[in-house]
């Protein structure tokens, strides 16, 4: 398996880095959308970032229009909609892929997470991946899962601790 913190990355403002920097901090990597049914995610995202970022906690945005067409923009349309609407400060890559043939590698390692409900592919927007400190995947939510759910909070806490 790939180290998560070799993958490079591009975030939305155009900085080529890769995942490592994120490394010793706690990662809430999201594939989000501006015109899905969970976009209103975005306001609890925005949330735990504020509330754990001091402790070493980021949320990560990745757009993806792969299901039904919903991130249509380009990406300062994108980081403009989140910031007007939702307040959004956590950073967003660049619109990327989260499957298929041409899938982000940090996706491509994502993925190989898996739990009962959610084996192998991303199935919509807004699912969600936390990695811990080292640069492991250490739960994954269904879009369904608000993000300030308890259980995503608790496993925050966890990795945090």
């Amino acid at each position: 398996m790939t180290d998560l913190h070799s993958i490079p990355l591009t975030l939305n403002d155009g900085t080529e880095t890769d995942f490592g920097r994120y490394k010793g901090q706690v990662v809430l990597v999201v594939n989000v959308a501006s015109q899905c049914g969970f976009t209103p995610q975005y306001a609890g995202l925005e949330a735990l970032y504020n509330k754990f970022r001091d402790e070493g906690f980021t949320v990560l945005g990745v757009p993806c229009n792969q299901f039904a067409g919903q991130e249509p923009g380009a990406d300062a349309e994108i980081a403009e909609f989140c910031e007007r609407n939702f307040g959004v400060t956590f950073p967003l890559t660049t619109k990327a892929n989260v499957r298929g043939k041409n899938q982000h590698p940090l996706y491509a390692q994502l993925t190989r997470f898996k739990n009962g409900l959610l084996p192998g592919l991303v199935k919509w927007n807004f699912e969600k991946f936390l990695v811990n400190r080292e640069g492991k995947v250490v739960a994954r939510f269904a879009p369904t899962t608000e993000p300030d759910a308890p259980e995503v909070v608790e496993a925050i806490r966890k990795a945090l601790a």
